[in-house]
């Protein structure tokens, strides 16, 4: 009888392949600085070591306050090259939520970003596992000189040049927890497997169309879903990683063109703040921006197509690793007319190839009618899904009923298969009775030529209990009343679904990643209509 040896599944393996076919090949840009594949192993090797000597034992959290720089993604293949679990913490979070993180994680460790210290210095008297603090100088942003007093260099010091394998005795051990943001409560820590890590990983190499030319540019926070695992998934191609401390414009455009990047990833945000700078232009080259976070509008999708840019719209949460769906474009789209094939590509789609088939069920858990029409919710398992949420197993069993996991968004599945998005459910507004969907509206009000950014939610009114309302940041140079763009919608969506008000700001509240965070402008309009008028 033949003995099969099945290889557990890591995306340890991906630096290991790399550094072994392109060992002299630029992997890390940053700056003026420049990292081979070759370096990058051998500093992963060294970091690893070095957590070793600093007491940090296989399952252990590492935590992480760093900004898009090569130490962090150093750090997605030292840290579990050590046997212990990568906690990449929010870098916009305040002392008190960086403190709650670091002791519900259990965090041995904390790597801290110099210019980010004191919201840890805050706190670092009070945290309940944190043993070391070691501190990160950037040069292009050193801070006030005031450190832990251990630097990076010391913690290296510790390491050796001996090889480690590059392997996991078992593919289901947690490799990362990412903690979600928290708006409805405490943020959860979703644990990520080496497995699904891996499996996700090609998910990005196929829908991203990533090759060893690629030269990605970090727009997406690596503390976000570990980058939507492309920090594994770019590594593994043997592509070049491009770093990027901050999300400006002008810098961006200045990458762009200096190392021909080929490929970005952001919320639908940040490639407004792309498009939008003044030093945009039409390329002569396609450049691939995968967006997700909220739905993109036919219109930014048109207008990205008309600079170059190919869009892949992927969908997902923090809970599946990031992307799960893929709106996977069709070739019969090409003769369409642009704004309704635009339509059909600002769609979440379908399963990508690593993921099971997607959901949409009633109640019951049963299969809503692939009408376009029906909204149930969005549901999810498999491979891309997350092993739980770390230490809360009540919440874990919730999200998990009925045997998938539940998104909380609400969608139709459309004939061809592909899922729509309607809403989430805490942002669906019920007006008469009638359910209305504030990304249907959102939708209508871009199209307005003089519209930017716009955010829908509902608000009080005594007639039909919620009416929409829109929050609107006009484009630089452009102008547009309330009434011009209340009547623009009325031509375009059903007239009761249009917003009783329309109210022109000139920024909208944002997470770090670029979402919109609705339930700041909820609370402002339902103040003094009770607590449980207010949605999280």
């Amino acid at each position: 009888m033949t003995t099969v040896w099945n290889t557990p599944l890591t995306p340890l393996a991906f630096l290991r392949r790399s550094a072994e076919v392109f060992p002299n090949k630029t992997a890390i840009v940053y700056d003026d600085r420049r990292h081979t594949y070759a370096e990058f192993a051998a500093e992963a090797t060294r970091l690893a070591r070095a957590l070793r000597s600093s007491g940090v034992e296989p399952g252990d959290r590492v935590a992480y306050l760093l900004p898009n720089i090569p130490e962090l993604l150093v750090a997605h293949f030292a840290v579990p090259l050590a046997g212990a679990v990568l906690v990449a913490i929010n870098t916009r979070l305040s002392s008190e939520e960086i403190r709650y993180i670091l002791d519900h994680s259990g965090a041995k460790l904390l790597v801290a970003d110099a210019a980010l210290y004191p919201g840890v210095a805050r706190v670092a008297g009070e945290l309940a596992t944190v043993q070391e603090i070691v501190t990160v100088v950037d040069p292009a942003n050193p801070g006030d000189g005031v450190g832990s007093g251990v630097s990076y260099a010391d913690l290296l010091a510790r390491g050796t040049d001996e090889p480690l394998p590059w392997e996991v005795d078992d593919e289901n051990t947690t490799l990362s927890i990412n903690y979600t943001s928290g708006t409805t409560g405490k943020p959860k820590g979703v644990q990520y497997t080496h497995r699904g890590a891996y499996l996700n990983s090609f998910g990005e190499i196929v829908h991203s169309s990533h090759s060893p030319d690629s030269v990605y540019l970090w727009t997406l926070p690596m503390f976000h879903c570990n980058g939507w695992c492309t920090a594994w998934a770019v590594t593994a191609i043997g592509g070049t990683h491009v770093c990027l401390r901050e999300v400006r414009g002008d810098v961006i455009w200045r990458l762009i063109t200096e190392h021909r990047v080929t490929h970005l990833n952001g919320a639908p945000t940040v490639v407004t703040t792309i498009m939008r700078a003044p030093e945009a232009r039409a390329l002569d080259y396609q450049l691939v921006i995968t967006t997700a976070g909220a739905p993109p509008s036919p219109t930014t999708i048109l207008q990205m197509e008309q600079m170059g840019f190919r869009i892949v719209h992927v969908y997902g949460l923090t809970e599946t690793y990031g992307p799960y769906s893929v709106n996977q474009y069709q070739r019969a789209w090409d003769g369409l007319d642009p704004e309704e094939r635009a339509r059909k590509q600002s769609r979440q789609g379908v399963g990508m190839v690593c993921a099971e088939p997607i959901r949409v069920v009633d109640g019951q858990m049963n299969d809503v009618p692939a009408d376009g029409v029906t909204m149930g919710e969005v549901v999810m398992r498999g491979n891309n899904v997350m092993a739980g949420y770390h230490n809360d197993p009540e919440a874990t069993e919730k999200a998990f009923a009925g045997g998938w996991f539940h998104s909380g968004d609400l969608g139709v599945m459309h004939p061809d298969g592909y899922v729509e998005l309607r809403d989430r459910a805490k942002d669906v507004v019920v007006s008469g009775g009638e359910n209305i969907s504030t990304i249907e509206v959102e939708q209508a009000v871009m199209s307005h030529a003089a519209v930017l950014e716009v955010a829908v939610i509902g608000i009080p009114d005594e007639k039909w209990g919620e009416r929409p309302k829109a929050f609107v940041v006009l484009a630089e140079g452009q102008s547009a009343t309330e009434e011009d763009l209340i009547e623009h919608v009325k031509v375009k969506i059903a007239r009761y679904k249009a917003p009783k008000a329309v109210e022109i700001v000139d920024k909208l509240p944002k997470t770090s990643t670029g979402k919109i965070q609705k339930f700041e402008l909820r609370e402002k309009e339902w103040a003094g209509q009770g607590p449980s008028r207010i949605r999280g």
